[in-house]
């Protein structure tokens, strides 16, 4: 099953999301899911 989130970013961090989307042609909604992905791996790791 899946969840929903709502994300704020500033304009900053919004531009570089539509610059990575743009660069890899994906969506915007991927690049977040890719981000949020790797934060979490990253988090994992540092955990272990």
């Amino acid at each position: 099953m899946s969840t929903r989130y709502t994300v704020v970013c500033e304009d900053d961090q919004a531009r570089a999301i539509q610059v990575l989307a743009r660069r890899y042609g994906i969506t915007e909604e991927e690049v977040l899911k890719q981000l949020i992905e790797l934060g979490l791996e990253d988090v994992e790791e540092r955990t272990v």
